[in-house]
């Protein structure tokens, strides 16, 4: 099976538009961050997720830790799925309940937590979670502090670690974290995700740019 590509990041119907047409299977929406690129409002966000054609999935990005919080924002923005960036509340690697509670209470709704990739304890984290979630992102973030980051980093990570999730996990993995056109290849031959996930190294001057798109998907299918 060819893998996935999710461009996230998107910031406005054309860009979805786009996206879709040169070959992506899921869309990326970012909603509210302490940092990182493709912040857009939830009104935005719902007005995009509702132009998306059928079987391509639309993903709320939430840096929210609550559950009643995370459902009300699945209403309003009216996506099928939802990347949760941080852990929930009371539901770290060693309690899983706050995700069973989001999957009963959002039914036919995707859940994808975030594992961000910054040495041994990232692959204890993502094989805990188990398949109390529908899957996987790995990243490369900072988790905590002045300069905390959720995502959009542009940077890569340790991917012999992120193979070893993959290779252990119970559920599908996408990579993302600093993935462009000229290295996504070797990315995927290393770690052999589910999906990968592009925003920084698909966007020029802030913009998603089209030609450096279509040569990100180029390079992944011929992997």
């Amino acid at each position: 099976m060819s893998v996935r590509i999710k461009v996230c990041c998107i910031e406005s119907g054309a860009e979805a538009a786009a996206a879709v047409r040169l070959g992506a299977s899921a869309l990326g929406l970012v909603s509210e961050m302490p940092s990182g690129p493709g912040v857009i409002g939830e009104d935005a966000i719902a007005a995009i997720a509702a132009t998306v054609p059928p079987f391509v999935t639309t993903v709320l990005l939430t840096s929210r830790t609550d559950v009643d919080g995370i459902v009300r924002q699945q209403q309003r923005c009216g996506v099928n799925a939802i990347q949760l960036c941080v852990p929930l509340d009371n539901a770290d690697h060693r309690d899983n309940a706050g995700y069973l509670a989001l999957r009963e209470r959002l039914p036919g709704i995707s859940i994808v937590r975030v594992v961000h990739v910054d040495g041994e304890a990232a692959v204890d984290e993502a094989l805990a979670i188990g398949d109390t979630v529908d899957g996987l992102l790995l990243d490369t973030g900072v988790r905590e502090g002045p300069g905390r980051q959720l995502g959009g980093t542009g940077r890569t990570h340790d991917w012999s670690l992120s193979a070893r999730i993959v290779a252990r996990a119970a559920v599908p993995v996408f990579l993302a974290g600093g993935l462009r056109p000229d290295n996504v290849r070797e990315a995927i031959r290393s770690v052999a995700p589910f999906g990968v996930d592009v925003c920084s190294g698909i966007r020029r001057d802030g913009r998603l740019d089209e030609a450096t798109l279509a040569d990100f998907v180029a390079a992944a299918r011929s992997a």
